[in-house]
């Protein structure tokens, strides 16, 4: 995968820095592959060493009401839906956001915030280059029914 910090339009390097890049910026603001997971089917891996408090990118997806995401995920086998207030969320499902395969861990190195309607990534400490990306779920709609796999000597052993 193409290293992803230049942004679209932005000058070049030796040229003068412009006081805003053109055009949107990349959901991933870290180079990151996709691959298979020790904890979960398919995971996202950091392809360089990103830095604490880092932002790794944003989840990008559909924006649907809440009521749609909860009808959806009684239907998927796979969930890459974030709610991103009482009233909407975000559905990654058929997104080319390669954030939406973080998986949960008890011990991550990622967070998730929500900041003006997008869910972002952050690093919670350094991450090493070849390392899987992992934040907490924290509530979801398993509500304590799904085993957790994470391996983490503190897990607590359901989602």
């Amino acid at each position: 995968m193409p290293r992803l910090h230049t942004l679209a339009g932005a000058a070049a390097p030796d040229a003068a820095p412009s006081a805003k890049p053109s055009g949107p910026q990349p959901a991933e603001r870290v180079a990151l592959r996709v691959g298979p997971s020790a904890i979960d089917g398919q995971g996202v891996f950091a392809d360089e060493a990103i830095a604490v408090r880092q932002k790794i990118g944003e989840m990008r997806g559909q924006t649907i009401s809440v009521s749609e995401a909860r009808r959806r995920v009684r239907q998927l086998a796979r969930i890459h839906i974030v709610e991103i207030s009482a009233r909407t969320a975000i559905d990654a499902s058929d997104s080319d956001s390669l954030l939406r395969f973080v998986n949960h861990s008890c011990a991550p190195n990622a967070v998730l915030h929500i900041r003006q309607g997008r869910a972002e990534f952050f690093a919670l400490r350094d991450i090493a280059s070849g390392e899987e990306i992992t934040c907490n779920y924290g509530q979801s709609h398993h509500a304590g029914r799904l085993r957790c796999s994470c391996g983490a000597a503190q897990c607590v052993g359901r989602l």
